[in-house]
């Protein structure tokens, strides 16, 4: 008899501790008992918010203590974007207007109207070049289409005066590059509709600019480069970079190198529960570090860490030549020992993004090694969210998830996985 109670209790035991194993208390678990909903998440990319308004997302960035978003400083960047344009104007405004009409005229390459990043980056062109409108207290993002008489509403013709001469700023036509199948940023898209505005007014085109170097190389290949008219983009692409040297008028480094590593940073801090700011604000073990206000920004109410972006041009263009090597500040291994392995998912939302794919994910890929991370890479088709998610059907497998929305508004698609 006494021999049946101790085998009870040694039953009742065993199965206590089983159910902690399996995260009795809801969410989902991995084996290490820490149930889904409070594993640490990172946003990145694309902020969660709502993408008509662009207020930001609250619940999802305050979805558990160990979540943070990263990205860039998009308005820094935008407006860094508007003086390179305006500042190339400056210096070449007799030689870029093309056939001499006094209208320097530009095209621009809207990526995704309802994207914060493209939003800003639109509104950045428009107030430094003078073109901008207001519309409710923020200058209008819309596309204007077709502009060439100026008569559109969401933009205005501006002057500018260069050695005592007077020139018309305008933005001769300007469209959201979506492809049928729904897909934004499309360099495809951004390709045609470069060769549809030059054959209908393509000697009044001066300047080409885009919301990201995806778009604008498209268009500097398939016409601008042939025509030398100079093509300002954006994220600071290897292939864009070099193009500098054969007339691509510049492009902004959003700092992907800084922006992948607090990445995968933040979520290793809370995997090894440190301070969120260890090799970030504050140096770690193996010294890495970043300088705050030079490298990058942190809002604690947004919970959000931003990169600082600097314009490449043709004075500078030789330091950017290689867009996916870490960067020296914070390239350090860390110790296996106290930060032992780690198992991450991790989404693009589009596999065939440029940024993305080609810049974002190497460093990311470098990153991992020296975080101490074996990350899962999955590549999205860059039209739904379902195309991701479905493949989360294992949270429990992980133990922190970074997450690249196709949409920012659809943040509740990958948290309503974790809840589970």
């Amino acid at each position: 008899m006494k021999k049946k109670k101790i085998l009870a209790v040694i039953a009742a035991a065993t199965m206590a501790l089983s159910m902690v194993g399996c995260g009795s208390s809801g969410g989902g678990s991995s084996s290490s008992g820490v149930a889904n909903k409070d594993k640490p998440l990172v946003w990145y990319n694309r902020q969660p918010s709502n993408s008509s308004t662009g207020e930001l997302d609250k619940t999802a960035l305050n979805f558990n203590k160990d979540t943070y978003y990263v990205g860039f400083d998009a308005n820094q960047g935008a407006e860094l974007q508007g003086e390179m344009v305006l500042d190339y104007i400056k210096k070449n405004a007799a030689t870029i207007d093309r056939n001499g009409d006094g209208v320097i005229g530009y095209v621009l390459a809207i990526g995704d109207i309802g994207h914060n990043d493209s939003i800003a980056r639109t509104r950045g062109v428009r107030s430094a070049l003078g073109t901008g409108v207001d519309a409710n207290g923020a200058v209008d993002s819309a596309p204007a289409g077709t502009n060439v008489d100026g008569s559109a509403k969401v933009v205005q013709d501006a002057t500018l005066e260069v050695d005592g001469k007077k020139y018309t700023i305008r933005e001769l036509a300007s469209q959201e590059m979506k492809n049928s199948a729904g897909a934004t940023w499309d360099a495809a898209t951004a390709g045609n509709a470069i060769g549809t505005w030059t054959a209908s007014f393509g000697d009044q085109i001066d300047v080409v600019v885009s919301n990201n170097d995806g778009m604008g190389m498209s268009m500097f290949n398939a016409w601008a480069k042939d025509n030398k008219v100079p093509t300002f983009g954006y994220d600071a692409n290897s292939d864009a970079v070099a193009a500098i040297a054969e007339g691509y008028g510049g492009t902004i480094s959003q700092h992907a190198d800084v922006q992948a590593y607090l990445t995968l940073r933040v979520l290793r801090n809370a995997l090894d529960g440190v301070d969120v700011d260890t090799g970030i604000g504050t140096a770690d073990e193996a010294g890495n570090k970043l300088d705050e206000g030079v490298d990058y920004r942190y809002s604690a109410e947004e919970r959000s860490y931003y990169a600082l972006n600097i314009a490449v041009t043709a004075d500078n263009y030789q330091d950017f030549t290689d867009s996916t090597k870490v960067y020296d500040k914070v390239s350090k291994q860390l110790d296996a020992s106290k930060s032992p392995e780690k198992k991450v998912w991790l989404d693009i939302y589009n596999a065939s993004d440029n940024f993305l794919s080609s810049t974002y994910q190497p460093l990311l890929q470098n990153y991992d090694d020296l975080l101490n991370l074996k990350v899962d890479y999955i590549g999205g088709d860059g039209q739904t969210e379902s195309n991701i998610t479905n493949r989360l059907g294992n949270p429990g497998e992980y133990d922190a998830f970074a997450i690249n929305m196709v949409k920012t508004d659809n943040a509740a698609s990958y948290t309503s996985i974790l809840n589970k």
